[in-house]
């Protein structure tokens, strides 16, 4: 959910290895929830698992995104959530609903003999196995890992804005609205993407958009873009019923201010909208984080993916050749120069 934009700015592309030498804080739970989302059988819609049934989806995606950002020379950090805002409770047993219906959508595919796919990726979760997992995973592999005190989109925004790292990286444009300057997409994702109910795939290639730049194409203030933002819908709030991104805009440039755009819509939630907006703009967060990126354990990694997980041990292998080859070599940042282009 949140400021839906992808249609009225566009980000500047770029490879991989422009980020070489460079500090990116990833909001963990949106990444890893792509992975669990994306990595599935196309037909059946199952997730992968290892031999006790434990879902190892978002294991694999980490494996395999994270050796190719570190074989970039990237250096990332990994951000989870802490504790939830209060209001948000609403917003997630809704969620849940959602999941329950495409559950029992999914078994009805899957008895039928059709395609399950789409019904089983709207059933993901990112569980605290999973968590505790991921985590375990990224500290053999030498990323930091860092427990935000409450979202870790905005710990990640804040990160950005104080120069701890270089970008902040979400599927999600709700980082914007947390303020982060630089805001990366598609870095864990990049590659292939089938377009939904249609046999057609597209390259997805990494992006980066620049807060300053956005607010001035739209022609608002941060403040502004926020409202918007809750105007359309966000992981706290429902938004208003039939506006979307066009018309948000349009009333944040005619109204301005928050009290102004609630008198002219007699907008109503069941949440605070006053506290949604501040959560926003001034959310909970750590101010200075210990960051250490340490050398990758390769026997580590082995036994947990492969002795624990089942992965295939020959592509484990060749996973941890190429992040210690990477580390060997070392790399040189390049994105400066890009950055002025």
């Amino acid at each position: 959910m949140g400021v839906q934009i992808s249609g009225m700015v566009q980000g500047k592309e770029f490879d991989m290895e422009d980020l070489a030498g460079k500090k990116v804080a990833i909001d963990a739970f949106n990444t890893c929830f792509q992975f669990i989302s994306i990595i599935r059988d196309r037909f059946t819609g199952e997730p992968l698992r290892d031999s006790h049934g434990n879902v190892t989806s978002h294991l694999s995606g980490i494996m395999y995104r994270f050796s190719k950002m570190l074989e970039a020379g990237v250096r990332p950090v990994m951000v989870f959530d802490g504790k939830p805002p209060a209001f948000k409770r609403g917003t997630q047993a809704a969620r849940e609903e959602r999941k329950q219906a495409a559950e029992k959508r999914w078994k009805d595919a899957v008895e039928k003999g059709e395609n399950g796919y789409k019904h089983a990726q709207a059933t993901s979760r990112f569980t605290p196995q999973m968590v505790a997992d991921a985590k375990e995973l990224l500290g053999y592999m030498g990323v930091p890992v860092i427990q935000a005190p409450s979202e870790g989109e905005a710990m990640c925004a804040s990160m950005c804005k104080s120069g701890i790292v270089d970008f902040a990286s979400s599927q999600d444009y709700d980082s914007l609205l947390f303020g982060a300057p630089r805001l990366l997409r598609n870095v864990s994702i990049s590659g292939k993407r089938k377009l939904p109910n249609q046999e057609v795939w597209v390259e997805v290639k990494p992006e980066m958009l620049e807060l300053e730049n956005v607010l001035s194409v739209l022609g608002i203030t941060r403040e502004q873009l926020i409202i918007m933002g809750m105007l359309i819908g966000t992981d706290y709030n429902e938004g208003v019923k039939g506006v979307g991104p066009k018309t948000a805009l349009k009333l944040v440039k005619e109204h301005g201010t928050l009290p102004a755009v609630i008198e002219k819509t007699g907008w109503e939630e069941g949440v605070d909208l006053q506290e949604v907006f501040e959560l926003f703009s001034d959310p909970k967060v750590e101010d200075k984080p210990n960051i250490e990126w340490a050398k990758p354990q390769p026997d580590k990694i082995m036994k947990f993916l492969s002795d624990e997980h089942d992965f295939s041990r020959e592509r484990v292998s060749k996973v941890v050749e190429r992040i210690m080859e990477s580390r060997s070599k070392g790399a040189q940042s390049s994105l400066g120069g890009w950055l002025k282009k």
